[in-house]
């Protein structure tokens, strides 16, 4: 789900670095208190990353940063890496219930489009996350030991994380060492001198409707036949949210996702025209609206569920060894797990009937059906740094049109529940091997996890609905600030579109695409399967675009990828010329763009709820 931090950066030996188990309780006051304040922070920042590029950074390591400055303005003199991780995992949780807002724009999508009439209220929510998300946590519990302590599989961004807790807490007394903690506070200057600048740039830019001092984009005037291309967002956005994430991501993404961007915006529209499948002098609404959406949705759910496909023997070895799970005495206790997980399960079907008419059975069903994606999951993110609840959660899609044919609401909520549940199980699991890093206790984590659930939940309930109402999503952006239509990006969230085009198609049939986007479908479903095949061999990989980075790249806003693209030059060309300064400030310095942006976009619709906004 998320774009991590790339295993080259990581310490091939992280595990043996791991110091003692924590000294003393990790669940102090202080923990507490900094845990819940970085939880809303996450939480309410998250789902503008997510709505605006369909991914965020390694979010990991960015709470772990924001715990450091917070523990140490809370309590300097007893802060350690312990309570920090018990922060870091605060923090981890918020934001990934935070991604699930894909699925509350992709309903917004539907219902504008007048295909369901599904519609949440912000305290509605906040109910259906708190209790799936925690549902998806309780189930991980008897899974640790098994995935982290006797398979020992990777899991890269916690590994990152560890590592990053490990400098932001070096030797203290006689075993100081000035050089680290140098280092540590070179680390967090980066963090905070890229957030205040990032928050100051999008504070004075056009898109806040704060302070109208500096455009948000450069748009060129260029023509290609009747194809005005500023029409179709090609240009670039300012701003240091793209380009922070750009320099996250590496190279061969960021030239995939440019690829598929100039397929989409520069490429396909003159052909388009020119075949008499969109009008004259198109805008990117009627593209994006009327064809280029399918090709690309139909290259994600190829590519990915064709990479689930090669991993078949991942899902066959997780049940064997499952025989051997067992669950430790410093876990969360069983019995609570159990006792939990019944209390939640009741909660969300009498959640999701009330507020969703949802069919207990159905609720039921999809809760069941999220354990081997769970499973699945698990054991493809520990191997593969890749989280693939996305495609598991299009093939959810497929079984529940199965279940209840041509209910595209009952398809959306069903499927949405299954991979909620999933991928709250992928955010405690790379706690976990964090903390099995610094030799943390694993109750304290999961108990952690469970409080900053509804704090991430409420975040992104009353988040999403002021950021959709200040920016609009997709189509509504264009309908609610037409004037900005060449060079606002907006919220795109092209994994909401994907998942509302599925839907879409699942319900009605191929049949009733147009011919042309039918084909296109079909065709970038097989370059999918393909480019995903050859990726899967590690020696043809680093040559190979990567399939999702292709339709995502088709999604996005030009003007976005662009930002993009030149954040990963300039990290390629950082790490080139001076390994030793990227290694230790890039990545805090690209985690404060990404944060000091969003959190700015959050904090705009307040003001001009306020009064204050322009």
């Amino acid at each position: 789900m998320s774009a991590a931090v790339t295993e080259s950066q990581t310490s091939a030996t992280a595990s043996s670095s791991a110091s003692a188990a924590a000294p003393r309780g990790e669940l102090t006051v202080p923990a507490i208190i900094a845990a819940l304040l970085v939880a809303a922070i996450m939480g309410a920042s998250y789902p503008y990353m997510v709505l605006k590029l369909g991914f965020g950074p390694n979010v990991s390591v960015v709470a772990a940063f924001f715990g450091f400055i917070i523990l140490n303005l809370i309590s300097y003199r007893t802060y350690d890496r312990w309570q920090n991780n018990i922060v870091q995992t605060a923090g981890t949780s918020a934001a990934q219930t935070a991604f699930m807002c894909v699925l509350l724009g992709a309903f917004d999508m539907l219902r504008e489009a007048k295909a369901i009439d599904v519609e949440l209220s912000p305290f509605g929510s906040f109910l259906w996350l708190t209790t799936a998300c925690s549902l998806g946590v309780l189930l991980a519990v008897p899974l640790r030991r098994h995935f982290i302590v006797d398979e020992k599989l990777p899991f890269v961004d916690g590994v990152a994380a560890g590592e990053t807790l490990i400098v932001l807490d070096p030797p203290r007394g006689k075993d100081r060492d000035p050089e680290l903690f140098k280092k540590a506070k070179q680390a967090t200057w980066a963090l905070v001198i890229g957030v205040v600048a990032s928050g100051a740039f999008m504070a004075v830019r056009d898109e806040a409707q704060i302070l109208k001092w500096v455009s948000d984009a450069w748009v060129p005037t260029w023509v290609i036949g009747s194809v005005v291309l500023a029409k179709m967002g090609v240009g670039y956005a300012y701003g240091f949210l793209s380009l922070g994430s750009g320099m996250l991501i590496g190279l061969r993404i960021n030239v995939s996702m440019m690829l598929g961007g100039v397929l989409a915006w520069i490429v396909l529209p003159p052909l388009l025209v020119d075949h008499g499948i969109v009008p004259p002098n198109p805008t990117k609404t009627q593209v994006l609206l009327t064809w280029v959406m399918w090709p690309a949705t139909g290259m994600l759910v190829a590519g990915g569920l064709a990479a689930l496909a090669l991993r078949w023997r991942l899902l066959i070895d997780t049940f064997k060894s499952l025989r051997n799970a067992r669950i430790g005495s410093t876990e969360f206790p069983l019995k609570w797990v159990v006792a939990g997980i019944c209390v939640l399960s009741v909660a969300l079907c009498a959640v999701q009937y009330i507020m969703l008419d949802m069919p207990i059975w159905m609720t039921t069903a999809a809760i069941v059906l999220s354990v081997p994606l769970m499973l699945v999951g698990l054991r493809v993110l520990g191997e593969t740094n890749w989280g693939p609840i996305s495609a598991l959660s299009n093939m959810m899609q497929g079984v529940f049109a199965a279940i209840a044919p041509g209910n595209i609401g009952a398809n959306m909520v069903a499927s949405g529940t299954a991979g909620t549940v999933a991928v709250s199980s992928e955010a405690i699991m790379q706690d976990y091997k964090c903390g099995e890093v610094l030799g943390s206790t694993p109750r304290s984590l999961t108990i952690a996890q469970l409080l900053a659930v509804p704090v991430g939940a409420a975040a992104v309930a009353w988040t999403y609905q002021a950021l959709v109402g200040t920016y609009g999503i997709t189509a509504q952006n264009f309908l609610m600030h037409p004037a900005k239509e060449m060079t606002e990006p907006g919220l795109a969230s092209p994994i909401s579109v994907k998942w509302a085009g599925f839907a879409q198609i699942l319900r009605e049939g191929v049949g009733v695409l147009p011919s042309s986007a039918l084909w296109a479908l079909l065709g970038f479903s097989v370059l999918g399967i393909i480019l995903t095949v050859l990726e899967s061999r590690p020696r043809l990989k680093k040559w190979v675009p990567s399939p999702t980075g292709i339709g995502i790249g088709m999604l996005v806003p030009f003007a976005v990828i662009a930002a993009m693209f030149v954040g990963g030059i300039l990290g390629t060309v950082w790490e080139k010329t001076d390994k030793k300064s990227a290694d230790t400030y890039m990545v805090p310095f690209a985690s404060g763009l990404i944060a000091g942006e969003a959190m700015v976009a959050v904090l705009v619709p307040l003001l001009l709820w306020l009064g204050l906004g322009g």
